[in-house]
């Protein structure tokens, strides 16, 4: 069936006459005129060879240039014209690499679908739904223990590689493994030797303590607690307590520049999407622009009134802009770097439960929040409030929302047209138990009182997205990582349920810590990158655990630093990325 798309450019192309009229005012004969059109319809249309067998003559191949006289004379609705037909045809081009062009995928209306993506994408609103294609429960994982004493606090990926950094002044790098390459059910294995499946360590580099004072060393000096890498995976980014800015090159892990230009700790860094320019945020409660490609200070955005621990770059590539928190003056403050301006988003609200019925019905998709409940008190979760001391973590969702983390478990939505949240999740990760009385303090009488002691809410410790997708997530110490979705309103937030789940093998073995959970330690580092064009072989997420707090010691356990992948893919029933339906390969 024939369409639009597949009759040559040249057949459908409205062409000039060959006279021209007496008052026209080309500057160029007609019949020259339109054979350059001709021949440049020919062009376009994909023709590398004329009858003779010579090469056509192109945009750029004319040797008398009569092509730039032609030009001038070609009106703005000829050269949209122009512009949108070599568009379409790169599109059709990509379509036909993929796995084939022919009728029925134009009438899927596959390229139409591209260019609303296109267009989406372009005014920055979210224009992906995957949250709902995605198995979160079936996915695989896989533990790679960092062997390092002290506190892994946070991790960047960029397949195939991940970086992780700790409070041991180590940055690694690992190799993450494809896992349609590790396949362990391959039908004639070479070897009898299992393919790897769990991260490689690379090399990693270490800094010194003792060269705290030394401006020439190109080094960290300080605990590490930041780090970003770009798009491109040229540049990899760390900070240190010691207000130490380390530019890497990520491949070699070799340090390239060294800022001392934060008056204190380093403590957010993020790369602005599709760029090499960096957004720092530190404990001077300032927020620091850089180009990491030139190794530059460009400028400081003041505003906040504690320190800034949370940034999250921009999305759009034509617009400087990046999302802050400051911690304990509760504020989102959104920066516009051209316009030298800012928003400031008031958060400081208290989670009330009034909704808490919620997380007795089984909400996350596991255990409710009271099903390990000492005393089974369910007066207390309508009398308890937890209040908001810092808003800890940040992320963007597209050009116009962004979602925020917490000290009391609360998951915030924000737009950028509103001052207060649009909505907030309370207690999003639940609540610990009870504290024992051994373990009280301040009460002489804890030993012999019948009454539980507190529960503290599980801090938002991490927040990872997929740039203009609905998809959010979350880590705590809860032993889970939890997925959300954005609602279909763009104002709402709903639970997709736990991501991974325990071998049954593995419930009743004493490697799983107190009690039913799938991460041992603190998720003090969450990233997601999706795997094959635009998503279409699920994602990969990956989550930097730490006995310690990213910041902090006011909570230790007893558990190894690890690196945990987990490859997430779609659902059998879901259709595929090319507009079929059926399992996913």
């Amino acid at each position: 069936m024939s369409s639009f798309f597949t009759v040559p450019a040249s057949q459908r192309k409205r062409k000039r006459s060959e006279t021209t009229p007496a008052n026209s005012k080309t500057r160029t004969p007609a019949s020259s005129s339109a054979r350059l059109r001709t021949e440049r319809d020919e062009s376009i249309s994909g023709s590398d060879q004329d009858s003779e067998g010579k090469r056509d003559a192109g945009f750029f191949d004319t040797d008398d240039g009569s092509e730039t006289s032609d030009d001038e004379n070609e009106t703005a609705a000829e050269k949209r014209l122009r512009l949108a037909e070599r568009y379409l045809e790169n599109i059709r081009n990509e379509v036909e690499e993929d796995g084939g062009f022919d009728a029925a995928d134009i009438d899927r209306d596959l390229i139409a679908e591209r260019l609303k993506e296109d267009v989406a994408e372009t005014k920055g609103k979210i224009y992906r739904n995957i949250a709902e294609e995605l198995d979160f429960t079936s996915a695989a994982h896989v533990v790679a223990k960092s062997g390092l004493q002290k506190a892994v606090t946070g991790c960047a990926l960029r397949l195939p590689y991940a970086w992780t950094i700790s409070k041991d002044l180590v940055v690694e790098k690992w190799e993450i493994v494809d896992p349609s390459l590790s396949s362990v059910h391959q039908t004639n294995p070479s070897t009898n030797i299992t393919p790897r499946r769990t991260p490689k360590r690379l090399f990693w580099r270490k800094g010194n303590k003792n060269k705290k004072g030394d401006k020439d060393y190109l080094g960290h000096t300080g605990e590490i607690i930041s780090i970003a890498v770009s798009d491109s995976g040229r540049f990899l980014a760390t900070g240190d307590k010691h207000a130490r800015l380390i530019i890497w090159d990520a491949d070699t892990l070799t340090p390239r520049k060294l800022f001392t230009r934060h008056r204190d700790a380093v403590t957010a860094l993020s790369f602005r999407r599709g760029t090499e320019q960096l957004f720092s945020g530190g404990a001077d409660r300032a927020v620091l622009v850089w180009a990491a490609a030139e190794s530059a200070y460009i400028e400081t955005l003041h505003g906040h009134e504690d320190a800034v621990i949370g940034v999250a770059g921009g999305l759009e590539v034509n617009q400087e802009t990046c999302v802050s928190v400051g911690s304990r003056d509760r504020s989102a403050r959104l920066w516009k770097v051209v316009e030298e301006n800012q928003l400031v988003f008031r958060s400081g609200t208290n989670t009330r439960q009034k909704g808490l019925d919620k997380l007795r019905k089984g909400r996350f998709g596991g255990k409710t929040d009271d099903e390990n409940d000492i005393n089974g008190d369910q007066q207390e979760l309508e009398d308890i409030v937890y209040a908001e001391g810092s808003v800890d973590c940040v992320a963007l969702l597209d050009a116009g929302l962004f979602v925020t983390g917490s000290d009391n478990g609360a998951l915030s939505l924000w737009s950028v047209n509103r001052k207060k949240p649009l909505q907030t999740i309370p207690l999003a990760h639940g609540r610990d138990l009870p504290l024992p009385p051994e373990k009280m303090s301040a009460s002489t009488d804890a030993r012999t009182s019948a009454a539980a002691g507190p529960r503290l809410p599980r801090y938002i410790t991490a927040i990872a997205t997929v740039p203009y997708a609905d998809l959010i997530l979350t880590g705590s110490w809860d032993g889970w990582i939890r997925a959300w979705q954005v609602g279909s309103d763009k104002r709402s937030i709903e639970p997709m349920g736990t991501v991974g789940r325990i071998p049954t093998e593995s419930i009743h073995g004493d490697h799983v810590g107190d009690g039913p959970s799938l991460i041992r330690g603190i998720v003090n580092g969450l990233c997601v990158q999706e795997r094959g064009e635009r998503g279409k072989d699920g994602l990969c997420i990956v989550a930097a655990v730490g006995k310690e707090p990213r910041l902090a010691r006011w909570m230790s356990r007893k558990v190894p630093n690890s690196l945990y992948v987990f490859e997430v893919s779609k659902k059998a029933s879901i259709g595929n990325s090319d507009g079929t339906t059926g399992a996913h390969n």
